[in-house]
């Protein structure tokens, strides 16, 4: 080849290189703008293109990984992420060992997941996140193997698209969001799917739901609505929608491009299906989303998720206080508890003041869980427990609702297919979540079992719902239902009633009560009692064993011999006439006359014990001081008997 080829040649191949390179820049500058305004699915096909044509970089990496996350496909997520940490492990920031972790989560590959969690902690992420895994090193196991009787199903309102965030209305309806029964022509560009509009569905006596049409009135609109909650009148209604001033989008314009936030809105009802009068609430931002509300069940109280300064991760959820007239107090992130660091969403308050949410943040099965935890009196929340499946799975599962009385649940999931969000659907659940409450009833001295007790089961509201009997063992049982708060109750003549008030956990288990009842009639130890004695009497001043006192003596005599492997103890008392310390001589004396006599009987000495107490336990009100009658010294004037053993 001659230099002049040669030269020419090495032009051209210089003038195809630039040309190559400076038009996948330009196709990666249009990607990056379609990626900021979370156009993924158009960013996506952009990426591809420019990884296809052999240019790569750790930024178009983490932007494919996202696009895929986001819309929850899990497994093509994972191969991007683990593409970027192994090939570019110098511009990996923890954020994306934490999702590679998570998609991973969701493939069932659990101790990779692991692995990449410990590498997300070591390159300085949060440890509260990883925490929760390292709680229970056998969390899969501990989920996977927990044992429920709970059947689901799709509802039959589902389509071919996205559909999600079912919502109680009245006792009779859902109301929910759709993306495949809308007919504005326009797409979001985030899922390639026409916009989200809420739809109400008639739900049967078994919980099956038919009938869906549009919700009406001024709600729905060419963008997405979704996730609503309502007032228990059903008269307001909170839903998400993108923010829209005078039929525009409201975009956040703090980033270099434009990017489309999510607010919660209020509407008021018109008619049976029929809303208006929109109303923006002020606490929503340019700057940040506001979406998925939920509400306490005295409805003073708003739950929602946000990404809005103060979050632990990227969604959490908060709180405020509905004040009225459109006024209320400020946002308060519920905490640490609740909030993993992840992505915490899709609140739901039940009528029990338990809180159902969604987090990817946690120990699980994949993508979003279910989660749940009790509510206090101030709202605030306990202990979160994982739901486990069927209604968890490897997929996303989130927007839960539950009637825990009825043990009726919706939720959604894209578990049937790998479309990601585009195959969100609404499943039925009937919880058969069941608790048996048993226990004995027994004697709580001796704790000698009692047959033939009563014992009842009653709700929060102090209602009978059931009630039993006590076997010849003292055991009783009752079936229960999961998450709600009992009173148990024991009954029996001649006995003390007991209760003990429990909530029942939200897993199939038993749950101990045991019933101690305590005898109105006599102490178990009370000899006196149990013989029906009179009280053995002193004269003024004396000690000698009167000849009335010899009859109730040969009682507790006839006793010990009978019962030779019991003892007592000889309690002796003086009325408050005289020096208190004569007096506690005094019975010093008539405690040891009453034991001499019995020894004189035969007894052993060593199964008697005798003690003076003197005026310290008088029976009556006549202490120092006081005008008494003789009759009422008397009373005082006396020896007790107490078994012990």
């Amino acid at each position: 080849m001659t230099t002049v080829i040669r030269n020419i040649s090495i032009f051209i191949l210089v003038f195809v290189t630039a040309t190559t390179s400076f038009a996948q820049k330009k196709d990666i500058k249009r990607a990056d703008k379609k990626f900021e305004k979370y156009a993924y699915i158009d960013a996506r096909e952009i990426y591809l293109k420019v990884v296809e044509d052999g240019y790569q970089s750790a930024q178009i990496f983490k932007n494919l990984g996202d696009t895929y996350y986001f819309n929850s496909d899990y497994g093509s997520a994972a191969k991007w992420y683990y593409r970027l940490i192994n090939e570019y492990p110098d511009e990996a920031e923890p954020e994306y060992y934490y999702k590679g972790a998570q998609s991973l989560k969701s493939l069932g590959k659990s101790q990779e997941a692991d692995a990449l969690l410990q590498e997300y902690i070591a390159k300085g992420g949060k440890k509260f996140v990883v925490k929760t895994y390292n709680n229970d090193p056998d969390y899969l196991k501990s989920i996977v193997f927990d044992s429920r009787n709970i059947e689901i199903e799709k509802v039959g309102i589902n389509t071919a698209t996205s559909d999600f965030g079912p919502a109680f209305y009245k006792d009779e309806s859902i109301i929910y969001a759709s993306a495949g029964l809308t007919n504005v022509p326009k797409y979001d560009d985030w899922t390639k799917e026409p916009y989200l509009d809420l739809f109400i569905a008639d739900r049967d006596s078994e919980g099956r739901l038919k009938n869906s049409v549009p919700v009406g009135g001024d709600v729905n609109t060419d963008y997405n609505e979704s996730t609503p909650v309502f007032t228990k009148d059903g008269n307001t209604m909170f839903f998400t929608r993108n923010q829209i001033l005078d039929g525009k989008k409201n975009f956040d314009k703090s980033n270099r491009y434009k990017t489309l936030r999510l607010s919660i809105y209020k509407a008021t009802r018109a008619g049976a299906n029929t809303w208006k009068d929109i109303v923006k609430l002020p606490f929503n931002s340019d700057e940040f989303s506001v979406a998925h509300p939920a509400l306490s069940p005295d409805g003073k109280r708003l739950y929602f998720s946000s990404d809005m300064p103060g979050s632990y991760g990227m969604n959490d959820i908060w709180f405020v206080d509905i004040l009225g007239d459109n006024t209320y107090g400020p946002p308060i992130n519920l905490g640490p508890s609740v909030n993993s660091g992840g992505r915490d969403s899709f609140p739901f308050v039940s009528d029990n003041n338990n809180l159902y949410f969604s987090s990817d943040g946690r120990s699980g099965l994949g993508g979003y869980d279910v989660f749940v935890t009790s509510l206090d009196s101030e709202g605030l929340p306990g202990e979160v427990q994982h739901l486990g499946p069927p209604v968890n799975s490897a997929k996303d599962d989130f927007g839960f609702i539950i009637d825990e009385e009825n043990r009726v649940a919706y939720f959604s999931s894209n578990r049937g297919g790998n479309r990601g969000s585009a195959d969100d659907d609404i499943y039925f659940l009937k919880e058969g979540c069941t608790i048996t409450i048993e226990g004995t009833v027994f004697e709580k001295t001796t704790e000698e079992p009692i047959a033939e007790a009563t014992v009842q089961l009653l709700d929060s509201n102090n209602q009978l719902i059931e009630k039993t009997t006590s076997d010849l063992d003292g055991k009783y049982s009752f079936l229960a239902s999961c998450g709600i708060q009992y009173t148990v109750r024991g009954v029996k003549e001649d006995y003390k009633p007991y209760e003990s008030t429990i909530k029942t956990p939200f897993i199939t288990g038993v749950v101990e009560v045991p019933i101690p009842l305590e005898l109105i009639g006599c102490p178990p130890t009370d000899l006196n009692c149990i013989l029906d004695l009179q009280p053995i009497y002193f004269d003024f001043d004396k000690s000698y064993i009167r000849p009335d006192a010899e009859i109730e003596l040969a009682k507790v005599l006839a006793a010990l011999r009978s019962y030779p492997q019991i003892s007592i103890h000889i309690e002796s008392h003086t009325d408050s006439r005289g020096n208190d310390r004569y007096n506690l001589a005094l019975s010093e004396r008539r405690a040891q006359s009453t034991l001499r006599w019995l020894v004189s009987k035969g007894i052993s000495k060593d199964r008697l014990t005798a003690k003076g107490y003197g005026e310290s336990r008088l029976v009556n009100e006549c202490s120092n001081g006081v005008d008494c009658t003789a009759e009422q010294h008397q009373l005082n004037r006396r020896s007790m008997f107490i078994i012990k053993n």
